[in-house]
């Protein structure tokens, strides 16, 4: 059997795990959590705050700009539905547009979706692959946004446009232009979920790109407090000697990262780029070799003069086929052992937004890139025989 997704736990894992069990006494936010930004605050030169999921990631960034009801968070309607349920769950007005033939959301469709109630977009880097973050901000910093734009709470009035949250729960290592993708939009919100290139069971983390006038430190003071519920001391902090008097600043939420669950990420991230990532796009290329003699298969971008992909998915379209062929083609990869998926059966496709009034007619690109995908088996530890293994099922089956 070959499963679609599995988590790696190695000696390095276990390592750094037993010794938040055994020598730092702390299981919630403590020195873990402190040691997992400081590695994201290296890599990327900017500030990170490391919380308990991507969900709550986001949706403490949306509050933090003042997003909530009468106000309209634009999505792709290509994604899972954490991208639109951030934004549903305080309130706010989801508006999906429809995406490009790489999964990423059309520019064009974008332009067209702004109101003067629109206050964030949030792009996604489907499977991996960076969004087309120029032409992205181009449209968000256009005189005509700039103009129509109508701000309702401080931070609108300091930025003067939608904020650029972009969807990076597949895309750690991913680079855009040269640089990581973390500087592509405002603010980047990766997620650590078991099964992500680097994990820490559940969680997640908020890399804050701001322009000026923001201050990226004070804002990353403001949000470590308003992701514990507002208070100024963590639990570890309080805990010192002395250091029991905190105060409540804001009205925020519960969504800080245990220690427990850092321990397993810190391991991860360590040699994430030196071991892990290399190892992924080296499985990704085995892919694409194997099905580019395939005049049938669709393949999915990793690299090309402007974008790298992170390798998380890898998302294969079959031409010719709907979804009745491709979902029988699933079937007899399970008969045959092996793991595949999906991602994503579009949000309009979804009784929840069905019930909000979306149709899947108004997404046409969604559907005619969801009707032929089928997502391989990916992540470190699957072995070259094994991938082996699935192309030739695959392309026997096809």
């Amino acid at each position: 059997m070959i499963p679609f997704s599995l988590p790696l736990i190695d000696e390095d894992v276990i390592t750094e795990v037993n010794d938040c069990l055994t020598n730092t006494g702390w299981l919630t936010s403590g020195p873990k959590v402190v040691a997992l930004e400081q590695e994201l605050r290296v890599r990327y030169g900017l500030p990170a705050v490391c919380v308990n999921s991507w969900t709550s990631g986001a949706m403490l960034m949306l509050r933090w700009f003042g997003v909530g009801p009468g106000n309209e968070v634009i999505v792709p309607a290509y994604t899972y539905a954490a991208t639109a349920l951030c934004a549903l769950n305080i309130g706010a007005r989801v508006v999906m547009v429809d995406v490009q033939d790489d999964f990423t959301m059309d520019p064009v469709a974008l332009a067209q979706a702004i109101t003067p109630h629109t206050k964030a977009v949030i792009p996604v880097d489907l499977g991996g692959w960076p969004c087309d973050y120029d032409a992205l901000h181009a449209v968000l910093e256009s005189e005509e946004v700039r103009r129509r734009f109508v701000p309702t709470h401080v931070r609108q009035e300091q930025l003067g446009r939608p904020l650029l949250l972009v969807d990076a729960a597949h895309s750690i290592g991913a680079t855009y232009g040269g640089r990581a993708n973390v500087h592509g939009g405002d603010v980047a919100v990766f997620s650590f979920h078991s099964v992500k290139n680097v994990t820490t069971g559940e969680g997640g983390a908020v890399v804050l790109n701001l322009p000026k006038p923001f201050d990226l430190e004070e804002e990353y003071r403001f949000l470590k407090h308003f992701s514990l519920n507002g208070q100024t001391k963590s639990a570890f902090e309080k805990n010192q000697v002395g250091g029991w008097r905190y105060d409540i600043v804001a009205q925020g939420l519960k969504v800080n990262m245990p220690d427990i669950c850092a321990a397993i990420g810190l391991a991860q991230l360590r040699k994430y780029e030196s071991e892990l990532l290399p190892e992924r796009k080296r499985l990704f290329e085995r892919y694409q070799e194997a099905f580019g003699k395939c005049d049938w298969a669709i393949l999915p971008p990793g690299k090309d003069a402007v974008r790298e992909s992170s390798y998380h998915l890898f998302l294969l379209r079959i031409a010719g086929y709907g979804e009745q062929e491709r979902d029988a083609l699933i079937r007899k990869m399970a008969k045959a052992g092996i793991g595949t998926n999906v991602h994503y059966i579009p949000m309009p496709m979804l009784t929840l937004f069905k019930e909000l009034g979306y149709r899947i007619e108004d997404y046409p690109n969604a559907f005619r890139l969801y009707e032929n995908e089928i997502s391989l088996p990916i992540y470190n530890g699957l072995k070259d025989d094994q991938v082996d293994f699935v192309c030739e099922n695959l392309i026997s089956f096809i």
